[in-house]
């Protein structure tokens, strides 16, 4: 079935010039009432204590599918006609809006064609499926997805859904503001991790009415930020897409839509790098005991790099948890790495009996780990009864690394690099 003008229920929704407004969220709250979690917040001890502040998680990565996207995604599709519903819907999607799609069209009976990226991870996969979804795998990008998906909504009359340019998706992700604002009254700063900018436009949306005096910040990765040069701009402008590991928020060009309001209200965009954003997966799953995917720890990522800059409350949004068990693995081993409790070193030492067992056994009076020894006799810098030993160490931190190697070179020992 082809669909044309007049059976679009909301020709504005994806025009710029027609705002999203607080009544407009407030309308899609009372939609997803019940039928979305009214995720928990939690007072975080040991960031409050980096951050100069009192810090509450907002846990959108216990919302159900696993993140905000189901908010957008049910408030847009709730409002089609019946003639679009018939007709169903496509989505592009690196995981989570393809999760929040998948599930809102299984609870109104719609078919969902959905297309991800060829890397997309195996769980936000198998999980699409699992709602009903049909999956089709193109491109290396969500942006590359989201051609496939408009090509698809142009031959066969489905409806696309927008994962963040479109007034209902944005006005359903502004859901979480209001809940926000119930929950933490005495908030100062709300800090969201940012992609295509649909759920930082929603909750600006709601913070410029309800509470102007609380600062909204929004978060990319530094590796995939499109959002500062746009902003430069004036207009949305593609930006370099590079290699992240936050995938949820790597998106090459700001939505039209939530790009407005971003640039209206003056929200305030921040980048962090990847190895900041792996010690923030990490702190999250040490000390608050929650698992998040890289995207929903950007804004963890984005507190613990500015102590004492952020007024009031701090609210960090942990927009999602879904993270594939293999990149939880070298995402915690990055972020121990990043945070100093790895310790590598290379030794030079004699080619003796004893002389390695001796060091280890000194190794092991620091209170350090050996994770993996390597013991090279060939490298031509070597004397004839020379070996080098290279080590890798779990440590307690930084400071205690820095002990580590400070008592071998007292013993006399040759630290050659760590």
């Amino acid at each position: 079935m082809t669909l044309g003008p007049q059976d679009r229920t909301d020709p504005l929704g994806d025009d710029p010039t027609h705002r999203v407004t607080l009544a407009d969220v407030r309308d899609a709250a009372r939609l997803v009432d019940g039928v979305v979690t009214r995720t928990p917040v939690h007072a975080f001890r040991a960031l409050s204590e980096i951050a100069g502040a009192d810090v509450v998680l907002k846990c959108e990565n216990l919302q159900r599918a696993g993140s905000f996207k189901v908010r957008g995604a049910y408030t847009r599709m709730s409002r089609l006609s019946d003639a679009e519903k018939a007709a169903g819907v496509v989505a592009a999607s690196a995981g989570n809006h393809a999760q929040g799609v998948a599930l809102a069209a299984q609870m109104l009976g719609i078919h969902a064609v959905v297309y991800m990226p060829t890397d997309a991870s195996v769980p936000k996969l198998v999980a699409t499926r699992g709602y009903g979804a049909e999956v089709r795998q193109v491109g290396t990008s969500v942006d590359e997805a989201l051609v496939a998906a408009r090509a698809e909504a142009a031959r066969s009359g489905r409806v696309l859904i927008h994962p963040f340019d479109h007034r209902d998706v944005v006005a359903g992700q502004g859901t979480v503001a209001t809940e926000i604002l119930e929950q933490v009254p005495d908030v100062g700063t709300v800090v969201v991790p940012l992609g295509g900018g649909g759920l930082v436009a929603g909750i600006a949306t709601v913070l410029a009415e309800a509470a102007p005096h609380v600062r909204v910040v929004g978060v990319q990765a530094a590796k995939a930020a499109a959002y500062p040069a746009s902003l430069a701009a004036g207009r949305p402008v593609p930006g370099r897409l590079g290699a992240t590991m936050a995938d949820g928020i790597a998106v090459g060009t700001p939505g039209d839509v939530p790009f407005e309001v971003l640039r209206r209200l003056g929200v305030e965009v921040r980048t962090v790098s990847e190895d900041q954003i792996s010690r923030a997966l990490l702190l999250v799953a040490e000390r608050a005991k929650l698992i998040v995917e890289p995207s929903g720890a950007a804004a963890i990522a984005a507190v613990m790099d500015a102590p004492g800059e952020l007024p009031g409350t701090i609210v960090p949004v942990l927009s999602g948890g879904n993270i594939d068990p293999l990149l939880l693995l070298r995402v915690v081993q990055h972020g121990l790495v990043a945070a100093g409790r790895y310790l590598q070193l290379r030794l030079r030492i004699d080619d003796r009996p004893g002389a390695l067992a001796n060091l280890l056994g000194t190794i092991a009076d620091a209170d350090a780990n050996i994770v993996h020894v390597e013991h090279t006799r060939t490298d031509t810098s070597l004397g004839v009864s020379e070996v080098f030993v290279t080590l890798q160490l779990e440590t307690k931190g930084p400071e205690h690394c820095e002990a580590v190697v400070r008592r071998l070179r007292d013993l006399g020992l040759d630290v050659v690099a760590h």
